[in-house]
């Protein structure tokens, strides 16, 4: 996907997301009968400006996308007319700020819940939780599991798809000890495992403990071709069937991979056929950096018989009911396991290596959007769900940090002073920069390291 189309998908993305967040603080303000001054996507100087509605609301369009704001009537910023005195923020009860603030966060669970209710009511295409042949020594394999094993649970946590299972595994593994897995043939094995090592949390972590995807053996025959791909500039088909590398022959999709894995950057002279003429072409693997391991990859992937694709593929689906539910408890556990990472990385037991920036989520917005509309709103979905959490950490300048002040307001029956917030966001400033500088520095890593 070219740079334009990934920042265009971000912008995409992130609108829709700053959009939604402010639009919670906007109605909670409205309904609280406090008076909305801007409501403006974006920071900075303003593009696009224009007023609606009985309050003459400015609606603006600012210079920077990295996020918004809700301007409310508030006399700790200007002179406020003594007839719209009662209309202002400082001027409604705790609860009622409490209720402006805390819309915003919730508007971002509450749109992560429509979007996931909609991709189970339309039906979710997934790999089935299916593992491989596990390694010899690892502890899958001395639990006896094999290739051809369907994990329905892990630790009581159902695992619809190789996603659910990756994550549940994920989420149990981070800390050590027993995992014990349900198999579909009614069996259930104990696994003994050490904490994870979690310094890249995108790599394959599974492999220590066995897990593998299940990959049945393909005929070595090109089904896709993506357009910016080592396979498309050196002439590839979909169709072409490869015969022979380096004067190796190819036997299956695997032989294939892995002969293009072990060749980065390297010239392989390939025999293939195409509609019954035999020919030869030369590619060059791109290198790229996986899990600290320099792999060539083209750009291509294998053409899948239906019955196989059927064996190894399910749909989450549910009807209208159950998709809400079933999007609300996906929403509540992407929210613990969110907030749980994020409290790891404070105690030391997750690296802060794992933690993205703009550029990562801009890669990933594109990424998805070039996947289909399916994955873009699941996309949109997790990062609405991020979002939310973030907001909600009670670090001053953030949604949580206001809503901090107004529960000491609860419990002192007096509102912070002026001194404090001030001293408050000067502290919170200073994190959010730190925050989103060791962010951009892992988004300069991956970048860098392909």
């Amino acid at each position: 996907m070219s740079v334009l189309s990934t920042i265009l998908w971000f912008l995409i993305a992130i609108g829709i997301l700053v959009v939604v967040h402010e639009f919670g603080h906007y109605l909670a303000a409205r309904l609280a009968g406090v008076k909305v001054l801007r409501f403006s996507v974006g920071f900075g100087k303003p593009l696009l400006s224009r007023r609606f509605g009985r309050d003459r609301t400015e609606w603006v369009l600012s210079a920077l996308p990295f996020g918004g704001y809700v301007k409310m009537l508030d006399e700790r910023e200007g002179e406020v007319p003594a007839a719209e005195a009662h209309r202002s923020f400082n001027r409604a009860t705790v609860w009622r700020r409490f209720g402006i603030v805390s819309a915003g966060p919730i508007a971002n669970f509450l749109l992560a819940i429509v979007f996931y209710w909609a991709l189970f009511l339309h039906g979710l295409p997934a790999m089935k939780p299916m593992i491989g042949e596990p390694p010899a020594g690892t502890p899958a394999a001395h639990a006896g599991l094999a290739a051809g094993d369907e994990i329905r649970r892990v630790n009581g946590h159902e695992t619809q798809s190789f996603q659910d299972l990756r994550l549940n595994l994920l989420r149990a593994g981070v800390a050590g000890g027993e995992l014990v897995l349900d198999l579909a043939n009614g069996r259930s094995v104990r696994l003994d495992a050490a904490p994870m090592q979690t310094e890249n949390l995108e790599q394959d972590i599974l492999r220590p403990l066995g897990i593998v995807r299940f990959d049945p053996v393909l005929d070595p025959v090109i089904g896709r071709v993506l357009p910016d791909g080592a396979a498309a500039r050196a002439g590839f088909q979909p169709g072409d069937r490869l015969l022979a590398a380096a004067g190796d022959p190819l036997a299956s999709w695997q032989d294939w991979v892995q002969m293009i894995r072990q060749h980065p950057a390297q010239p392989l002279r390939i025999e293939y056929e195409r509609q019954g003429r035999r020919g030869e072409l030369t590619v060059v693997p791109d290198a790229v950096d996986e899990a600290g391991q320099r792999v060539g990859k083209i750009g291509a992937g294998p053409q899948i018989d239906e019955a196989v694709l059927a064996m190894l593929m399910t749909e989450v689906r549910y009807g209208p009911v159950d998709a809400l539910w079933h999007g609300a408890v996906k929403t509540w556990d992407m929210s613990l396991f969110t907030l749980e990472m994020m409290g790891r990385m404070v105690m030391g037991q997750v690296s802060w290596k794992n933690l993205s920036g703009p550029l990562t989520i801009a890669d990933y917005a594109g990424q998805s959007a070039a996947l289909g509309w399916i994955s873009f709103v699941g996309f949109l979905a997790l990062v609405s769900v991020s979002l939310g959490v973030l907001n909600l950490l009670p670090i001053p300048l953030l949604d949580g940090g206001h809503l901090m002040y107004y529960v000491a307001e609860v419990f002192t029956g007096r509102p912070v002073s002026e001194r404090t917030m001030e001293i408050g966001s000067r502290i919170g400033m200073i994190l959010l920069l730190l925050l989103m500088s060791f962010a951009l520095f892992n988004d300069l890593q991956r970048l860098i390291g392909g």
